[in-house]
């Protein structure tokens, strides 16, 4: 069987290597804040070469502070996607000043384009679509864009639970992309449940949604920081793993991590080459380092770092 034909890893103290997850691995993403990426000396000591490192805008945080981010992590030679959050775009013409600054002092050429976590939008944009419809993305020659997937839903878009807003939203995306010379891909909400996931993906198939999925997983973290996360982020029906282990006395006070969730995706991609979850995207909320280290111990070659 494939899974026991594992492969020695370089440091033989951390046991073999699944190839499976190994090859599910290869060219992972992550995603940073300013704040976070301060505290790492060097991403070439952590992250393979490669690696698309996307910085998250939360709502408060300066243009400037950004767009130094992405600077500074691109200088150390890692493409990088920041986040264009709609709703706190005020206009036009700050998102054509913002791509203008990204390009001209960090040479950025891709982005996520995602409604933004914010209620009442702060201008004239409310959604990624009315991003992608400005046409300033393509102008500026944007090799790449993503667009937000939710494996569970999204309460926020749906509050009834139907998921029918953010179903047309693919939908129009989909369109989208036959007119569009950027690649685009989903990049998703974290989920710790395979199966919900799988029949997810599986259902945008047979839509018609052919767009590469990037799927969302939680990095290591102590398991009270990942049920805050969940809860705040709308997880939904996948946070009873979460729950569950969190009733299991002897793994109450362990760490979450994402072994088995990326095992049981990374088998059924094996078993199914054609499944359209094409990466995996790390949300590190347990912390750069912690999540970095977990890839370096589970993906082999996939998450060798540079500096090594």
């Amino acid at each position: 069987m494939a899974l026991l034909n594992f492969k020695k890893r370089d440091a033989v103290e951390n046991g073999p290597v699944n190839p499976t997850v190994e090859a599910f691995l290869q060219g992972y993403s992550i995603e940073v804040m300013p704040r976070t990426a301060e505290k790492v000396e060097d991403f070439r000591a952590l992250l393979p070469e490669g690696t698309r490192v996307y910085i998250a805008h939360i709502e408060g945080t300066p243009i400037e502070d950004m767009v130094k981010t992405a600077k500074r992590i691109a200088d150390e030679g890692y493409p990088v996607m920041p986040h264009f959050p709609a709703r706190i775009i005020k206009d036009a013409a700050t998102l054509e000043n913002w791509i203008s600054m990204y390009q001209g002092e960090a040479g950025v050429e891709q982005a996520l384009l995602l409604a933004g976590g914010v209620d009442k939008p702060h201008g004239d944009f409310d959604s990624s679509m009315q991003l992608l419809e400005s046409g300033l993305f393509d102008k500026a020659g944007f090799k790449r864009l993503h667009v937000a997937g939710h494996p569970e839903g999204n309460k926020d878009i749906d509050p009834d639970g139907s998921n029918k807003n953010v179903d047309d939203a693919l939908r129009w995306k989909q369109r989208f992309n036959e007119t569009t010379d950027a690649e685009m891909a989903l990049a998703t909400q974290f989920a710790f449940d395979a199966k919900p996931i799988i029949a997810w993906a599986d259902s945008l198939k047979e839509a018609g949604i052919d767009l590469p999925i990037h799927i969302g997983i939680a990095g290591p973290a102590k398991l009270q920081t990942l049920i805050k996360f969940a809860i705040a982020c709308g997880v939904g029906p996948s946070l009873k793993v979460l729950q569950k282990r969190a009733m299991d006395v002897s793994k109450l006070l362990l760490p979450y991590e994402p072994t088995d969730v990326i095992t049981e995706l990374a088998n059924h991609k094996a078993a199914n080459p054609d499944f359209n979850i094409t990466n995996v995207h790390f949300f590190p909320l347990g912390g750069i380092k912690t999540n970095a280290n977990w890839a370096i111990n589970n993906g082999g070659a996939s998450a060798k770092p540079v500096n090594s």
